[in-house]
């Protein structure tokens, strides 16, 4: 039976310390340090260049009496057993001062055919109060938590807030967990696993500003050890 976990560090390192007692690890080719590359240089200005980045629209409650909110923000991956994610809100955000009001919300994964309402939402984050008016999305309802979704999205990700930090000078990173997750029909296999060609979603490129589509598939999680049961 295969193990699940997602790597297993101690076998990997107790292989190194034998291999290095023998006196293999000092005869490994070091094709890293060897590979032709051409030259490198240093930009002028640093910069977090991963990309690509999750496009994600954040939802969640407003006030009472007030609209509810959307934003984009920045959306990342911190366990996928027991499921966590992680985001980084900017304090002139309204959604900031929401999330801790409300302690939850909605990550809705958008695809391409709504990149125009994505952007629209993006560039007014603090201007405009409905979102949903300005952008023509749809608002809908989550199933776990009192939050909106936006109805076009084919991946809704439910979280509650369980920690936050704040990150100077501006930012504070909000650690959520993932209560429930929803999907479009077609979007999952049976097995809850994630079909990537039947959704058209899209990533920033954080060193360019630009959108683009996933592309072709090039590998997977596992492969070099012969696994293919991976999904975080």
């Amino acid at each position: 039976m295969k193990n699940k976990s997602r790597r297993v560090f101690l076998k990997e390192t107790a292989a190194i310390a034998i291999f290095a007692n023998m006196g293999v690890a000092n005869s490994l080719p070091l094709a890293a340090a060897t590979k032709e590359t051409g030259p490198r240089r240093q930009l002028d200005e640093a910069g977090p260049m991963l990309p690509p980045v999750p496009a994600i629209l954040l939802t969640v409650r407003g006030e009472k009496d007030g609209p509810d909110e959307i934003s984009v923000v920045w959306t990342f991956v911190i366990e996928g057993q027991p499921p966590q994610i992680g985001i980084s809100v900017h304090a002139d955000h309204i959604a900031g001062r929401l999330i801790e009001k409300q302690g939850a919300f909605v990550l809705n994964v958008p695809t391409a055919d709504i990149i125009g309402a994505f952007d629209k939402v993006d560039m007014n984050s603090s201007k405009v109060a409905d979102k949903y008016a300005l952008s023509g999305l749809t608002r809908g309802r989550a199933t776990r938590i009192d939050a909106p979704t936006v109805e076009e999205a084919p991946i809704h990700v439910e979280c509650k807030v369980f920690n936050k930090i704040a990150v100077p000078p501006a930012r504070t990173l909000f650690l959520a967990e993932v209560v429930a997750t929803t999907v479009h029909e077609g979007v999952c296999d049976k097995n809850g696993r994630l079909i990537v060609p039947a959704v058209d979603f899209f990533g920033m490129t954080a060193g360019s500003g630009e959108f683009y589509t996933m592309g072709k598939q090039v590998g997977h999680i596992g492969k070099s050890v012969g696994r293919d049961d991976i999904k975080y």
